[in-house]
């Protein structure tokens, strides 16, 4: 039996064409469009941890440079006769700061004295505090070490609590 007309057009043997896209044909504008949203938030946060780390690095050389100020005042110190409980203050020179505004204060306390009434040797305590401003904040660091001496003046021994 040889189907007919209407078997055909109801039943094809052959299945309508399926339209694909050829490999080469591009992205459409939705696609470039997520993938440029996709790079700018990637680039926003490399940004802003660049950022970050250049105000760290900042932050780090600042408090570099104080404690090597610090320390050379702490020696200056240390080499010098001071009074004790006096407070000695200064400014440091932006030459010395890199440009930043920084000062020093220093104060001497008598500590120990040497437990052998033979002895004039004493212990003193030395604290500075380094202060500067940064971001429009006052900062400080402070130090404190001690140094041995001996007393000139007999009377000054009498200051110093016994070890």
């Amino acid at each position: 039996m040889k189907p007919s007309a209407r078997t055909i057009r109801n039943f094809p043997h052959r299945a309508a064409p399926v339209h694909t896209r050829a490999p080469e044909s591009g992205f459409t504008l939705l696609e470039a469009l997520v993938a440029t949203l996709i790079m700018a938030i990637a680039v926003v946060g490399l940004l802003s941890a660049i950022s970050t780390s250049l105000a760290n690095a900042a932050r780090l050389s600042e408090h570099d440079q104080i404690s090597l100020l610090s320390k050379r005042k702490m020696e200056d110190l240390l080499a010098a006769p001071m009074p004790l409980g006096q407070p000695l203050t200064g400014q440091f020179a932006p030459a010395e700061t890199g440009g930043l505004e920084a000062g020093w204060s220093a104060v001497v306390y008598p500590f120990e004295g040497n437990m052998a009434a033979v002895s004039d040797s004493v212990l003193d305590r030395l604290v500075l505090e380094v202060w500067w401003m940064s971001d429009g904040k006052r900062r400080t660091l402070e130090l404190e070490t001690y140094r041995a001496r001996r007393v000139q003046d007999p009377a000054e021994l009498g200051r110093y609590p016994r070890g």
